[in-house]
């Protein structure tokens, strides 16, 4: 077997997308995040010398006074807890590229780096060779790419348990439709990278290039919102129509190239091939990502070049238009701009549809019939600053996942009482008239078999 093959390197030619001296200089380590640590530092002392004290002054005071051994105990406790709550607090305010390793880490604009990290130049030579050592992680299953759906959702709580509520059911929606289809999903509750946190939709790019390289058998590495759903259990992505993409996005070329506006893609759900080009890609993507003054000065950019794009920080969809507009010739060659099915649906105008949907049609269409993906951009029901009452999004939410779920409980003789109820109803009794009558009205067992109909 021989030892795997190293990534390659290579120095970078130039910045990929234009930011001015001043942008370039940001991307450094601040000069106060050393400051910042000493005084974080400094604070921990401070604080231990007040522990120290209260020791003493507890110490002399009980003995002066002959307290009684619980008074003690308590009064230790009370310190130690004190002194952890503090210590936490403090620690809490660190920055994770305040850590060790930042320091460690070489510059984006270093000759080895890229923003995501060591640049790989021979991924697909190297992802080969791993491939015809490793058999048993076969890069298709019975005529079907081996596909890897990536979600992830905050480390922290949600505003709301509300908002948690359905993250949940969201997740859950997922996992029915990965177990239908034979697609690994892989959630993530962790920030990789602080560089590319704080929203923007960048955090996105750090685990899909992580995703890429930790599993070289993966065909597709496919994004979806925590904050999308499944519609359409049914509806499988044709991935015989882009044998010769590398990224397929719901979009409008029309309005991308002509009028060149800022919500001609949705980067909400998208599938990008495991490949040199998508690492590439990646890397040009991820220029504007690094928080603080490179995204807002990215920001004003992508403003200015951006039809009706308000005023506000970089984010990864502007970004990602922005380099496909400008670099065209450079990437448009392999990149699908679908429109023919739903594989981002904005939910304002499906959702108080579903029950006309369910009249007139079945799932598998995947398009304004019987929508694939259902998303809830502007909701940002998590972070509780939407653009949209907080109200009309949960129950809009409910209904979508309701609506889902029924294709689901069918193959169990069950369904949801209404779309806003969580509670459900028998349909048919499976004990007395086994697989009789429609069991499988929505095809769910001819996808798990790979027969459809």
């Amino acid at each position: 077997m021989g030892a795997e093959p190293a990534h390659s390197v290579q120095k970078r030619s130039s910045t990929i997308l234009p930011q001015s001296a001043a942008a370039a200089r940001n991307r450094l380590p601040p000069k106060g995040r050393s400051a910042d640590r000493a005084f974080n530092n400094v604070k921990i002392t401070i604080l231990c010398g007040l522990v120290t004290i209260l020791v003493l002054r507890g110490t002399i005071g009980l003995s002066n006074l002959a307290s009684s051994d619980t008074n003690t105990d308590a009064e230790r406790r009370y310190l130690n807890e004190e002194t952890e709550r503090i210590v936490a607090a403090i620690r809490s305010d660190d920055d994770l590229t305040d850590s060790d390793d930042y320091a460690s880490r070489i510059s984006p604009n270093s000759s080895l780096n890229s923003v995501l990290g060591p640049r790989i130049t021979n991924w697909d030579e190297d992802k080969k060779l791993w491939r015809r050592r490793n058999p048993n992680f076969p890069h298709s299953v019975d005529g079907r790419p081996t596909t890897y759906l990536a979600t992830a959702s905050p480390p922290r709580p949600c505003e709301s348990a509300a908002a948690d509520h359905y993250l949940l059911k969201f997740l859950k929606n997922k996992v029915d439709y990965c177990r239908i289809h034979g697609i690994e999903l892989v959630y993530n509750a962790a920030e990789l990278d602080g560089e590319m946190s704080g929203g923007g939709g960048w955090a996105k790019l750090p685990l899909i290039r992580r995703l890429m390289v930790a599993h070289p058998e993966a065909e597709w590495i496919w994004w979806m919102d925590n904050d999308a759903l499944f519609t359409d259990m049914v509806f499988e992505i044709p991935f015989h129509r882009y044998r010769a993409a590398n990224l397929v996005i719901h979009g409008y070329p029309d309005i991308l190239f002509n009028e060149k506006s800022w919500i001609a893609l949705n980067t909400g759900s998208f599938l990008i091939r495991n490949c040199q080009w998508s690492l590439d890609l990646l890397d040009a993507w991820a220029q504007m990502g690094p928080r603080g003054p490179p995204r807002e000065e990215a920001g004003r950019i992508l403003t200015s070049f951006l039809k009706g794009r308000p005023d506000f920080e970089a984010d990864d969809q502007s970004a990602l238009i922005y380099l496909l507009v400008s670099q065209r010739e450079r990437w448009m060659e392999k990149v699908s701009v679908e429109s023919s099915y739903f594989l981002h649906g904005f939910w304002e105008g499906l959702v108080d549809r579903y029950e006309e949907m369910a009249e007139k049609y079945q799932a598998g269409y995947g398009d304004e019939r019987w929508p694939f993906v259902t998303h809830f951009v502007g909701c940002q029901t998590c972070a509780g600053n939407g653009d949209y009452p907080a109200e009309r999004c949960l129950r809009s939410m409910e209904r979508a996942f309701n609506f889902a779920d029924n294709q689901v409980l069918n193959e169990l003789g069950f369904r949801h009482r209404g779309l806003v109820s969580p509670n459900v109803k028998r349909i048919r009794n499976e004990s007395v008239t086994q697989l009789v009558g429609d069991v499988d009205r929505f095809g769910i067992r001819n996808s798990l078999s790979g027969k459809r109909g």
